[in-house]
């Protein structure tokens, strides 16, 4: 029997949807959305009218027959703390991504879009390892002040993607190995992938672990605190320092990776700089998860957007790769990764979760 999954990730600028056939794909599009044509939205919410359309007209140009689908998959949003697997989508989690429980994000957007197309299809609507998946340990939580507890929101889905395929690809199994993924993007996180669960990563997305291009990461706290009540700024403009106009943007005015390392290539000192001082922190955070499993690490994994450049992950295994081997997949898996997810359901390998 062969499965056909369709898989959606709506993304901040775009809306990508793909056809599978059990793992292979069909068919994929890539919807970019114009400039201002997201911007008119108060809320991720409203944007679902549109982004189904144009879901829609897909389905209609490629001639997909919904009523042979077997399952839809949508990228999962900013639910609830969860553990890593696949998720039918209900009731409950529908509420929770329409309110946005744990803030505002696009792929609040990816269950509620496969629930509607679902019905349509008769067939079922899952997440896959959503940004919210948590498996860290206790001791991982805490911060240093009890009202500050460390949250895990990161990069789950490729994360665990690239994981399992190391695991098939060295012909072991994900959950007997220990490894260290980073994923180096927008934002980046640094998860430590003990025997299937991820027991300690930076938070990518409030401002821990490594810089990033427009992210601040990890920040002198007492500093901070000082510049936050200095009057110089208001809260929003603070925490655009933070998240949007911080880290390599704030040193060099892009975060433009590719325009960045051209401009060191063409003897430009700053830009030199910033570009290592951000290899030198991925290192370090790679670093600060090996003594967790007393260095019994069997993989370092560098991948995402920013793995493409061969000087970033040059510096980078220069620094860690006495601690393991280092692997690179460069960029993302996302839509296969959410077809694998449903595709271990359907074939019996992995139990559906309940939200």
């Amino acid at each position: 029997m062969v499965y056909r999954i369709l898989t959606i990730n709506p993304g901040s600028t775009s809306t990508k949807i793909a056809l599978y056939e059990d793992l292979e794909e069909i068919i994929t599009r890539k919807i970019e959305h114009k400039a201002g044509e997201l911007e008119k939205f108060k809320q991720i919410a409203e944007q679902f009218d549109l982004r189904f359309k144009y879901i829609m007209d897909f389905i209609e140009e490629e001639g997909i027959e919904l009523n042979r689908l077997s399952v839809i998959v949508g990228r999962g949003g900013l639910l609830e703390p969860i553990s890593g697997g696949t998720y039918r989508v209900n009731d409950k989690m529908k509420s929770h991504l329409k309110e946005g429980i744990q803030g505002e994000h696009a792929s609040n957007l990816g269950g509620l879009l496969a629930s509607v197309l679902s019905e349509k299809a008769g067939c079922p609507a899952f997440i896959v390892d959503p940004v919210v998946v948590d498996e860290m340990d206790d001791v991982a939580r805490i911060s240093g002040i009890p009202d500050l507890k460390r949250r895990s929101i990161f990069h789950a889905l490729n994360q665990k993607a690239v994981a399992r395929k190391y695991a098939e690809e060295s012909g072991r199994r994900y959950q007997d190995l220990n490894i260290i993924v980073a994923h180096l993007g927008g934002g980046i996180s640094v998860g430590l992938h003990r025997q299937g669960r991820v027991i300690d990563v930076n938070n990518a997305l409030s401002g821990e672990g490594p810089f990033t291009p427009e992210r601040s990461g990890g920040l002198p706290s007492m500093d901070l605190v000082n510049l936050c009540f200095s009057g110089q700024y208001t809260q929003d403009e603070v925490k655009n320092k933070l998240k949007g106009r911080g880290g390599v943007r704030a040193y060099l005015g892009t975060g433009d990776m590719l325009e960045v390392e051209k401009r060191a290539d063409e003897g430009d000192k700053q830009a030199n700089l910033i570009f290592r001082a951000m290899a030198y922190q991925i290192a370090r955070e790679i670093g600060s998860l090996a003594p967790v499993v007393k260095g019994k690490v069997d993989a370092i994994i560098l991948t995402g957007g920013i793995a493409h450049s061969d000087w970033l992950t040059f510096l980078i295994k220069e620094m860690v790769s006495f601690i393991a081997p280092v692997k690179i997949y460069p960029g993302e898996e996302e839509m296969k990764a959410l077809a694998a997810g449903a595709y271990r359901v359907l074939t019996g390998d992995e139990e559906v979760r309940t939200y």
